[in-house]
């Protein structure tokens, strides 16, 4: 064997390594380019269902939010409503007393008084009563600053009686509330 030969054999070996190396590079590079496109495609397809996830959760808290605002926006008509018809139901109410209905109420809730009470009761009203109630044969007591009604105790003041208008409603509040809802 000659040396021509020799090197020639040489070359050939590293021309066909050359080969290899090249053909399993491209093969390499083929792979990892199908990985690559794969994985920017999962990246894609992920970002696309988070994107997705995000915007309907955030659509979702925009909705239960304004759901909430508009509640809070009922919630303060209503309100604003009932403080209406509270001072209306005020009015009326100073309008009765002024009535002749309103001495017929007085002797009810005298009457009332005395029987939870016992008969011997001390009254405590507004000034402009006191001579209503005298009539009626009844001790009174100090003045109150109320709307209207009056307010019995027993003659030893271990028990009371609160009948006065404020006290009405303030007891009755709620279906003063539900009957006025259902009027609105």
């Amino acid at each position: 064997m000659s040396i021509e030969t020799f090197i020639q054999e040489i070359e050939n070996r590293k021309r066909k390594e050359i080969d290899d190396l090249a053909k399993d590079l491209a093969e390499k590079k083929s792979k990892l380019q199908t990985e690559m496109n794969h994985t920017i495609k999962e990246i894609q397809e992920n970002f696309s269902i988070e994107s997705k996830i995000q915007s309907e959760r955030e659509q979702a808290r925009i909705i239960e939010a304004s759901k909430l605002q508009a509640k809070k926006i009922i919630f303060d008509a209503i309100n604003t409503n009932m403080q209406s018809a509270f001072a209306v139901i005020q009015e009326e109410i100073e309008k009765y007393t002024k009535s002749s209905q309103y001495k017929k109420a007085l002797e009810t809730m005298v009457s009332n008084s005395q029987k939870k009470l016992g008969k011997n009761i001390i009254v405590h009203c507004r000034e402009e009563d006191k001579s209503i109630l005298k009539e009626l044969g009844v001790t009174t007591s100090k003045s109150i600053k109320t709307l209207g009604g009056i307010i019995a105790e027993n003659k030893e003041g271990t028990r009371e009686l609160d009948l006065t208008f404020e006290e009405l409603l303030r007891t009755n509040e709620d279906q003063v509330k539900s009957f006025l809802s259902e009027k609105m």
